[in-house]
């Protein structure tokens, strides 16, 4: 895939330096004392040896093949060294120089001539701006990090160079092995996308990690990244934010999405488990790597304390985990084993003055138990407690079946303890909470890999209905849709809509409110309203003719009051919508990503509690229903305390019908259903409210 970059036979240093603490003379010496095997060609016009190996005026005069060229010169010698590179025949190029894009117009043309370059020749570069790379299965570190790291099993992508350095000193703290280290810079040509591609069948790498500024390519990172995930762990540290939230939004949908929403949003369709810290970055790898998945959520907890056994256990129901207990006849056998003041419920506390033993029964009892899915082992460190003895008993008995995580509180008192488990391979972090935070991504990993096979359902609808409407808009440059228009597009994609009709007079409206009958809804329908309530451009639950005329001049004399200049198309008169459950189902395009598809209940939900989920459309069925799940204010959907539930199942089907939608017509740019009426099962969820914006023709 990337051979010639990940394990070339032969590297050359554009630019390697007799004076140490230049990055020239660093990447150099790295090459050198981390074992690389192959040839190693300094190129420099103004040394005749560097670090004891000859160096070359320029890479052609070496005269035999090099397969990486790592280039480190000056900005405006970059483009002569990339074309020698070429030249010479190498198969990868890394530009560790800076000052291109990131520097202003200038530098950014340079950037792309010199990819254009690679691109030209079907070579591939890394940078420029970067730290170089690091293969520990090859002993190859061309890079100017410190010293080269242990082999294991983590691959680490990093858009920031100074990122990469803070991971490798922090990943020999912790004893965890890296397989790979690429720093990639601004990106010009090899990006995120392409490392996914190539580490997720990458043999030495169980998990990759990853720091990212931005992304390259929406919808390439969200195939990439979910080819990746099913294979093994992809843990992202994100920073920055997509700039669609930044725009002046005209629906909910687009509000509420905000700035950070998108990338959730493909993290969660991809399978991607997001760190928000550097801390939680290697919390959760450190977890992946040493530990296997866990085959459910029931967690049993064993402490050495009461306190701390409580807060795991407030932790583990807090993150949606279970805490469990042991099987009765494996707690009969372990009670056996324990003073008569331990307890054998959940968490287990083996009492203050425990020895490695007890935590060993403790733990062979949790392992042989198939009714725990997860373990996590508390020490606070007692007069009595020998930390050090304990954690190298527990590691002994672990099996590989079943994950195990580790809080030894405290400090000097149990580092130690901490480092037997590190050596170990046990997980082990300095607060219980972290522990579980740890575990709760490892168990909605193993989740998502579970999940049944991706298939979105293809409703009959009348597309060419919906096509005609958006189209005969976008020409006329009439680009947002009101209630009228926006329904007609619905309508024709299976919602169910009001009976209703434009009327231009209190006559008509009259008589339109007889046909469809009372009582009737009323709105004023107008391409420069959106929020039509907040005018009095509103009124529901007319119930006689008298009624509608009061309410159509009263209408009128309000919006000629509060918006004199507003044009005027009528007043849209309804059937009123039987009472129902009223939640907002929506959609807002990121540039990125593509249609995000919305949910939330409405009123104080969605305007204070901004309680919405977002996810990437297309949507199957089962996301959809993940959506309504994963809202804090589910339990009232679902029905609480004698109260009946609403009709999930239509929501469910709303939201895919939204997803067909947008995905058949990417004109549309923003849509709300505000409020979607939802009964109680079996009956029919009605649009009461819709409005939709189109992007321009030109864009």
């Amino acid at each position: 895939m990337l051979d010639s970059l990940l394990s070339p036979k032969s590297v050359a240093v554009i630019g390697a330096s007799r004076t140490p603490g230049k990055v020239g003379h660093d990447i150099l010496a790295n090459l050198i004392s981390g074992g690389f095997a192959g040839p190693i060609v300094p190129v420099n016009p103004s040394a005749d040896e560097v670090l004891g190996l000859q160096c070359y005026p320029t890479l052609q005069q070496y005269g035999k093949e090099v397969e990486l060229s790592v280039i480190v010169v000056p900005r405006n010698h970059v483009e002569s060294a990339v074309r020698d590179s070429l030249d010479a025949g190498c198969g990868a190029i890394i530009v560790i120089s800076a000052g291109f894009k990131e520097t202003g117009e200038e530098g950014a043309a340079l950037e792309k001539k010199i990819a254009s370059l690679c691109k030209s020749r079907n070579v591939r570069m890394l940078g420029p701006n970067c730290l170089g790379l690091i293969n520990t299965e090859t002993k190859l570190n061309a890079s100017f990090a410190g010293l080269m790291p242990g082999s294991g099993g983590v691959a680490v992508i990093s858009q920031s160079g100074a990122l990469c350095t803070a991971i490798l000193d922090q990943a020999g703290a912790r004893r965890m092995g890296l397989s790979k280290v690429i720093s990639i810079g601004n990106k010009a040509d090899l990006s995120e996308v392409d490392l996914l591609r190539t580490l997720a069948h990458d043999e030495q790498t169980k998990v990759i990690a990853g720091y990212l500024e931005d992304i390259s390519s929406g919808d390439n990172f969200v195939k990439a990244a979910e080819e990746a995930s099913s294979f093994k762990p992809v843990v992202i540290l994100k920073s920055g934010t997509t700039v669609a939230g930044l725009r002046a939004a005209a629906s909910h949908t687009g509000v509420l999405a905000g700035v950070d929403t998108a990338y959730g949003a493909a993290f969660k369709r991809s399978g991607v488990i997001r760190a928000d810290t550097f801390q939680e970055l290697f919390d959760f790898v450190t977890a992946f790597s040493m530990q296997p998945l866990p085959k459910g959520k029931r967690v049993l907890i064993i402490t050495n304390a009461g306190g701390p056994g409580t807060m795991v256990a407030d932790a583990v129901e807090k993150a949606g985990l279970e805490v469990t207990s042991l099987n009765r006849a494996i707690a009969a056998t372990l009670r056996e084993k324990l003073p008569s003041a331990a307890s054998t419920g959940n968490p287990i506390d083996v009492l203050g003055d425990a020895d490695p033993e007890r935590y060993v029964a403790a733990i062979e009892a949790a392992l042989n138990d198939d009714e725990v899915d997860a373990i996590i082992v508390i020490l606070t460190p007692q007069a009595m407690t020998r930390p050090a003895e304990t954690a190298r008993a527990i590691a002994s008995k672990l099996n590989r079946q079943k994950p195990v995580l580790a809080s030894f509180m405290g400090g000097k008192g149990v580092m130690p303890g901490r480092a037997e488990l590190g050596e170990a391979g046990l997980p082990e972090y300095d607060s219980p909470e972290r522990a579980v935070e740890a575990l709760k991504a490892m168990y909605e990993y193993a989740s998502w890999k579970q999940r049944p096979p991706r298939v979105v359902t293809r409703f009959p609808v009348n597309r060419r209905r919906a096509e005609r409407i958006i189209t005969r808009h976008q020409r006329t440059g009439r680009l947002h849709l009101g209630e009228v228009k926006a329904k007609s597009i619905l309508d024709a994609y299976g919602f169910r809509i009001p009976e209703g009709k434009l009327a231009s007079s209190a006559d008509e409206a009259i008589e339109i409110a007889k046909r469809v009958g009372f009582p009737a809804a009323m709105k004023i329908v107008s391409p420069d309203i959106v929020h039509k309530t907040d005018l009095g451009g509103v009124q529901l639950n007319l119930a006689s003719a008298g009624k509608v005329r009061d309410a159509y001049d009263l209408m009128m004399l309000r919006i000629r009051e509060k918006a004199p200049d507003a044009r005027i198309e009528g007043v849209y008169v309804e059937k009123m919508v039987d009472t129902g459950l009223e939640v907002i189902i929506g959609m807002s395009r990121d540039p990125q990503f593509g249609p995000m598809l919305m949910f939330g209940l409405g009123g104080i939900f969605v305007e204070v509690m901004k309680d919405v989920t977002f996810h990437l459309a297309p949507i199957t069925s089962e996301e959809a229903v993940q959506m309504l799940l994963a809202t804090r204010s589910y339990e009232i959907l679902k029905g609480k305390r004698g109260q009946k539930g609403v009709d999930l199942e239509a929501i469910a089907n709303g939201l895919q019908r939204i997803s067909q939608l947008t995905t058949d017509f990417p004109e549309i740019q923003e849509l709300d259903i505000n409020p979607f009426i939802v009964g109680e099962i079996g009956g029919a969820a009605v649009v009461a409210d819709a409005r939709m914006t189109l992007r321009p023709l030109s864009a």
